[in-house]
C-alpha cells in the first residue's frame, strides 16, 4: 500500500513555512501520542505516520529530495509496486532503501522500443532476475583519514620544578606506523604552578595519524614530591615554625625560608602556638589567574627537652609570680594547683 504523501499527513500545504510545519506536527504529536490514547489501537500507528513525516518534511535537505523525488529519494517506502497516476498513466516504484526508484512504464516503452533485447518481454524478463538475485553490491569507499591517538606521559616532578617551572625532555614512545617508527625527544617547559595530577597538553605529539590524518596529543601528567617542611594547598605555602618559650612570650625576629629564599619574619610578644603569620603574595602562582597565593608561617612553641633543677626552680618562680591561668574559661573545672 502507497504511503500518503507527507504534507496531506501534517496537513499542509507544499509551500508551508518550517515554523508551520513544526507547529502542525507537535499538535499533531500531542493529540495521537499512544500515552493519551491508550483505547485507541489506531493512534499508534498515526503518531508514528506523523513522526515519519517530520522526520522528513522538518529536515531541509530531506525536504528538497522529498519535493523532488518524493518518498524514494529520501529512502522509505515498501517493497515494488504498480501505481496509477494523473491521466492513467502507470508507474512502478521500488524502494528498498537509498537505492530504490521509480519509473513511468509508457516512457520506459518507448525509451527501449528501438532497442534489441526482446523488447519489454526481455527487459521485464532481465528485471525479475535481477530481483531475485538481489541488490547489487555498491564498491565499499575508500575510508578517509584518521587522526591519531593521544598518548600520556607520566614525570616525576619535584617541590619546586611544579612550583617554578621546567624543561624537561621526553622520549616519545614508538608508533607502529611509519610514522615514527624510530621515537622521538623533544623539550617539553611545564608551567609553573602545577598541581598533582595535572595534564599538560603538547599538541600533534601523540601518534602519527593514518592515511594522512593528524597526529594525536601528547598530555603530560604530573607527579609531584613532597618537600621536606613546605606544605602545599592550592596556590598557598604553609610552614611550621618552631620557636621557643622564650620567644613566644618576649616576641623576636627570625630567618624563615620561602620558596623564594630566606626572609626576617616578626614573632609578636605574647605569641601563641598554633598562630598563623600571613606573608601575602609569597605563595605559589596560579596558573590560571596568574595571581601568587600566600605564605603561612604557623607557630609552634618548642620546650626544651630536658631541664636541670636550677632552671627549674626558675620556672617555678616565674609562675609563681604571674597571675595566668590558660584554663580559666568557661568549660574547665579546676583551677591550678
Amino acid at each position: 500500500m502507497a504511503k500518503r504523501d507527507y504534507y496531506d499527513v501534517l496537513g499542509v500545504k507544499r509551500d508551508a513555512s518550517d515554523a508551520e510545519i513544526k507547529s502542525a506536527y507537535r499538535k499533531l504529536a500531542k493529540r495521537y501520542h499512544p500515552d493519551r490514547n491508550k483505547d485507541d489501537a489506531s493512534a499508534e500507528s498515526k503518531f508514528k505516520e506523523i513522526q515519519e513525516a517530520y522526520d522528513v518534511l522538518g529536515d531541509t535537505e530531506k525536504r528538497r529530495q522529498y519535493d523532488q523525488f518524493g518518498q524514494v529519494g529520501v529512502g522509505v517506502g515498501g517493497p515494488g509496486h504498480w501505481e496509477t497516476g494523473p491521466g492513467g498513466v502507470h508507474f512502478y516504484t521500488q524502494s528498498s532503501g537509498p537505492g530504490g526508484f521509480e519509473f513511468d512504464l509508457g516512457d520506459l516503452e518507448e525509451m527501449l522500443g528501438g532497442m534489441g533485447g526482446g523488447g519489454m518481454g526481455g527487459i521485464f524478463e532481465r528485471f525479475t532476475r535481477q530481483q531475485k538475485a538481489g541488490p547489487r553490491t555498491r564498491p565499499r569507499r575508500r575510508a578517509g583519514p584518521d587522526r591519531g591517538e593521544n598518548v600520556e606521559h607520566e614525570v616525576n616532578l619535584s617541590f619546586e620544578q611544579a612550583i617554578h617551572g621546567t624543561t624537561l625532555e621526553i622520549d616519545l614512545p614508538r608508533a607502529k606506523s611509519p610514522g615514527r617508527s624510530r621515537g622521538e625527544t623533544i623539550q617539553v617547559r611545564i608551567p609553573a604552578g602545577v598541581e598533582p595530577g595535572q595534564r599538560v597538553r603538547v599538541r600533534g605529539k601523540g601518534y602519527p595519524g593514518r592515511r594522512g590524518g593528524p597526529a594525536g596529543d601528547l598530555y603530560i601528567v604530573c607527579r609531584i614530591r613532597p618537600h621536606p617542611y613546605f606544605k602545599r594547598i592550592g596556590s598557598d605555602i604553609f610552614l611550621d615554625v618552631p620557636i621557643t618559650v622564650t620567644e613566644a612570650c618576649l616576641g623576636t625576629k627570625i630567618d624563615m625560608p620561602t620558596i623564594d629564599g630566606a626572609t626576617v619574619v616578626t614573632i609578636p610578644p605574647g605569641t601563641a602556638s598554633g598562630t598563623k603569620l600571613r606573608l601575602k603574595g609569597k605563595g605559589v602562582m596560579d596558573a590560571k589567574n596568574r595571581q601568587r597565593g600566600d605564605h603561612y608561617a604557623v607557630v609552634r612553641i618548642v620546650p626544651p627537652p630536658a631541664l636541670d633543677e636550677r632552671q627549674k626552680d626558675l620556672l617555678k618562680e616565674l609562675e609563681a609570680g604571674l597571675d595566668f591561668d590558660p584554663r580559666k574559661a568557661p568549660g574547665w573545672q579546676g583551677t591550678k594547683t
